[in-house]
């Protein structure tokens, strides 16, 4: 099956004003051949590969950043963090042509076309199918238009093949951007210090001969390419970044200061944020239980798969044990509130189904409340026989909830 290919825009800049239409024109310019890049790069993809073999990643991280703000010390923090496994990819590291090479030493950029159809190859290897980073792109407005692009057209595969037994080759895609920023003094500073360290190590490699040499980026070594290079990172891949803030997941990280100091940063922005990230299905039947401040992300990427198949495949059961949760269970934690934990003790005959008690656990989990279970078993005084006077005896099950969640904190008074 052939995909459609996305028409290409008129540019038209009515009748404004001649500074007002220049600008006009320079942005539809920008439109048009981000639209000509991306519509030639799918076009290739599919006769090259074929759409029944195309599958992108659920979740691709695109790490961005000034020069020497620490995007490949903090690449393997963010995978863990996101329960990523599959190696990044560097943008850098796809473009090995002696003229890409020669702009990038020059602190320049790499033509669009080559760049996109690089990083969108790169995406479809199946070690990324659950999420990858990509560090360096998008790093000019025609990249980020092709994104958004990029995006678009996943979302429309994901509708067009909903409900067929292709609905698994596209899953709602989930774009997070990540920049990282410091500002031109320390930029500067850091490139010229790795550059003096890279060479110091090649120094000791060569005398002792133990070691490896690694590469001394040209950058490294001026500071007026250095400049240049945070300046074209300002100027051109920032600003045109800013224009994803209303699209996708933006994460802007301020990387001043210690390894540690930008980890707990990088922490608190990529704090797991399941209202955006599930089917828009499955957050419509569970959006009326209240999101904790916290979520742990252990297994994270599991519990969000295991949500959307409650919904998509025992959608009335799952819909029965959310308004069981929120009839139940709800009216009891809030009175709780202060305290952050509940305990709550029933006998409803729902959950004896082992399907309800998973989910139930999984919605809690969704929503940021730690969760333990247990059922425990007593036997009662049921009636006393009529003929043999013998007290009967009944089976009893009750289900025990230990519910934890962020307390809330009074302020008491000297």
């Amino acid at each position: 099956m052939s995909y459609p290919v996305t028409p290409v825009p008129e540019a038209n800049p009515g009748a404004a004003e001649a500074s007002a239409a220049a600008g006009v024109k320079s942005l539809d310019l920008e439109v048009k051949d981000a639209y000509l890049i991306f519509n030639s790069v799918w076009q290739s993809l599919e006769a090259e590969v074929g759409l029944e073999r195309i599958r992108f990643p659920k979740e691709v991280i695109w790490l961005n950043g000034a020069p020497g703000a620490g995007k490949g010390t903090q690449t393997e923090f963010i995978m863990q963090f996101r329960g990523l496994t599959a190696p990044p990819v560097l943008v850098s590291s796809l473009l090995q042509s002696p003229e890409a090479r020669e702009l990038i030493d020059s602190g320049m950029m790499v033509g669009d076309r080559e760049v996109t159809a690089l990083v969108i190859r790169a995406l479809l290897r199946p070690e990324n199918a659950s999420g990858v980073v990509v560090d360096g792109y998008p790093r000019t407005k025609v990249q980020v238009i092709c994104l958004k692009l990029l995006h678009e057209k996943l979302l429309l595969l994901r509708s067009t093949y909903r409900g067929t037994d292709r609905e698994g080759q596209f899953p709602k895609p989930m774009f997070h951007i990540v920049v990282l920023f410091i500002d031109e003094a320390e930029s500067v500073r850091r490139q010229i210090l790795r550059g003096e360290r890279a060479q110091q190590h090649n120094r000791e490699v060569d005398a002792s001969g133990v070691g490896r040499r690694i590469e001394v980026r040209a950058t490294d070594l001026s500071r007026r390419t250095a400049r240049n290079r945070y300046r074209t990172f300002k100027e051109v891949t920032y600003e045109s970044l800013t224009s994803l803030r209303e699209v996708f997941f933006y994460h802007y990280i301020n990387a001043h200061g210690s390894i540690g100091e930008v980890q707990r940063r990088i922490e608190d922005e990529l704090r797991y944020q399941s209202s955006l990230e599930l089917d828009q299905r499955t957050h419509d039947v569970i959006g009326r239980i209240p999101i904790a401040q916290s979520l742990g992300v252990h297994a994270r990427q599991d519990l969000v798969r295991r949500l959307d198949a409650y919904c998509l495949e025992e959608p009335e059961l799952f819909a029965q044990t959310v308004a069981f949760i929120e009839d139940k269970f709800l009216p009891i934690i809030v009175t709780h509130a202060i305290s952050g934990k509940a305990y709550i003790n029933s006998e409803h005959p729902m959950l004896e189904d082992h399907r309800v008690l998973a989910m139930i656990i999984d919605v809690f989990s969704e929503r940021g409340y730690h969760t333990v279970v247990d059922v425990r078993k007593y036997t009662e005084p049921a009636r006393v026989n009529p003929e043999t006077f013998e007290i009967e005896l009944r089976a009893k099950k009750v289900w025990r909830f230990i519910i934890s969640f962020p307390g809330s904190e009074i302020r008491r008074g000297s």
